[in-house]
C-alpha cells in the first residue's frame, strides 16, 4: 500500500472503525476503570504478560489513539498526551534530570517554561542554563555551558515571542556528540510545518492547546519521541504524577487535528501578507517573521520548515505606550493571550505571557518592552490588515 501524504494522514491517520459499530468518528471512552475477563486476565495485565486497560490514568483507548496519531505526524514511534503543554515540558524535565543535574537552552522561551527551568526546578536542585539569542547558533558557547551533569538540551523554534529560528540539526549534532537528548518545543510550527525528529531531535513537546486544537476551547499537551524514551517518560512521570489528558480532551484534539493542514495553510498565507504590510508601515519600527527575507533566521527556516507559521511580533514607533494604544483600539483582533486559534489574537509579552521574566532577563532574551505578539487567524486577511491599520493610525 503506498504511503499517504501528510495531508491525508492528518485527516485519516491511524483510525480504524470498530468491527461491529463501524463508527466513522472514534468513540470517547469515558470510563475511569476497565473490567477484566477473569482474575488471570487482571493479573496478566498487571504483570505485563497480557494486554488490556486497567485505569484511565494509566491508559485509555481514546488517549492512546491520539498518541498514535501524533507519533505518525511527527514521524516517530511513541507519544504521551498530557493535561497541558506545561505538563508535557515538566514531564520531560523531571524524567531526564535529577538532583545536581542541569539542562542547557536558549533564553527565549515561553514564560511558563522559563519559570519552570529558571525557578521551579531549583527546588529539585536542577539547574537551567540559558544562552542569549545571539549565542544560540554558536557551537562553542553552547558547549561552554555543558558539562558531565547536563542531561538534555532544550530549544523552541520558532521561539516565543520573538520568532527566533534555531538550527535544529546543529543542536541535534551537539546533543548527539554528548550522548544526551535534544528536546524541541514545536508548538509554533506544528507537525504540519516542521518535524524536528527527522532533523535529529530526540523528543518533541507541544502545547496542543494551540494549533493542534485550533479553536481556543481546550487545554492539553503532547510529548513525542522514540519508543524507549517515551515509555520511560510515561512510566516514570505520567503514571505517578498523574498529569494525564482526559479522554474527552483527547477526542477533541483528534477532531481538531483533522483540519490542521487547511488551517495552517491559511495561517501562513495570512501571516505572510500581514508581516509584509507591517514591514512597510511608517509607524512600525520592526517586524519579526521568519517568512520575511529581513529576518535573520529566514534561510534556516526555509531549510527546516514547510511554511513560516502564523505568528508575528512587531514594535510600534513610540514604545510601550504606542503599543498599548494599538492593542486597546483593535476591533476585529482580540486582546488575549494564547495562540493558534481561528481568531486573530494580539497581546503584550512583557506584561502578559512573559511577565515571569525580570526586566533584565527579558532584555537578555530579546523581549523588548514595546514588543507586540500577533497570532494571525484564518479570517479574511484584508479585514485583519484593515483593523490593524485603523488601530495603528
Amino acid at each position: 500500500m503506498p504511503k499517504n501524504s501528510r495531508k491525508t494522514d492528518i485527516v485519516h491517520g491511524i483510525h480504524t472503525c470498530h468491527i461491529t459499530t463501524m463508527d466513522l468518528v472514534p468513540p470517547i471512552h469515558l470510563t475511569s476503570t476497565f473490567r477484566f475477563r477473569d482474575a488471570d486476565h487482571g493479573a496478566g495485565i498487571f504483570g505485563g504478560t497480557d494486554t488490556g486497560y486497567v485505569y484511565t490514568r494509566i491508559g485509555n483507548p481514546t488517549v492512546d489513539l491520539l498518541a498514535e496519531k501524533m507519533a505518525l505526524l511527527e514521524e516517530t514511534q511513541g507519544a504521551v498526551p498530557a493535561a497541558s503543554g506545561m505538563a508535557a515540558v515538566a514531564s520531560v524535565a523531571l524524567t531526564l534530570a535529577g538532583a545536581g543535574d542541569n539542562m542547557v537552552c536558549c533564553s527565549t522561551l515561553y514564560g511558563g517554561t522559563f519559570a519552570l527551568f529558571n525557578q521551579d526546578l531549583k527546588k529539585f536542585n536542577i539547574e537551567g542554563r540559558f544562552l542569549p539569542p545571539f549565542q544560540c547558533c554558536d557551537d562553542g558557547q553552547i558547549r561552554k555551558l555543558m558539562d558531565a551533569r547536563t542531561r538534555f538540551l532544550f530549544i523552541e523554534t520558532p521561539a516565543n515571542p520573538t520568532l527566533d529560528i534555531i538550527d535544529i540539526e546543529r543542536w541535534a549534532a551537539i546533543a548527539a556528540s554528548a550522548g544526551i537528548p535534544l528536546v524541541v518545543d514545536n508548538t509554533f510550527a506544528s507537525p504540519y510545518l516542521q518535524r524536528p525528529i527527522a532533523l535529529g531531535a530526540d523528543i518533541v513537546v507541544h502545547s496542543a492547546t494551540k494549533y493542534l486544537g485550533g479553536h481556543g476551547d481546550i487545554i492539553g499537551g503532547v510529548v513525542v519521541g522514540k519508543g524507549e524514551i517515551i515509555e520511560r517518560i510515561k512510566s516514570e512521570y505520567f503514571s505517578h504524577f498523574g498529569a494525564v489528558m482526559s479522554p474527552f480532551n483527547a477526542w477533541l484534539f483528534l477532531r481538531g487535528i483533522k483540519t490542521l493542514a487547511v488551517r495552517m495553510e491559511r495561517h501562513c498565507q495570512n501571516a505572510q501578507k500581514v508581516a509584509e504590510w507591517l514591514e512597510q508601515h511608517p509607524k512600525i519600527s520592526r517586524v519579526f517573521y521568519p517568512g520575511l527575507p529581513s529576518h535573520p533566521g529566514h534561510k534556516t527556516a526555509q531549510k527546516q520548515m514547510d511554511g513560516f507559521g502564523g505568528m508575528i511580533a512587531f514594535e510600534v514607533k513610540g514604545g510601550i505606550e504606542a503599543g498599548k494604544a494599538v492593542m486597546n483600539r483593535v476591533k476585529l483582533c482580540i486582546l488575549a493571550v494564547s495562540l493558534g486559534d481561528c481568531e486573530t489574537l494580539i497581546q503584550h509579552p512583557a506584561s502578559m505571557t512573559h511577565a515571569t521574566y525580570t526586566s533584565a532577563e527579558r532584555n537578555a532574551a530579546g523581549i523588548t518592552d514595546g514588543l507586540i505578539r500577533l497570532s494571525v487567524g484564518i479570517e479574511d486577511v484584508d479585514d485583519i490588515i484593515e483593523d490593524l491599520d485603523q488601530a495603528i493610525r
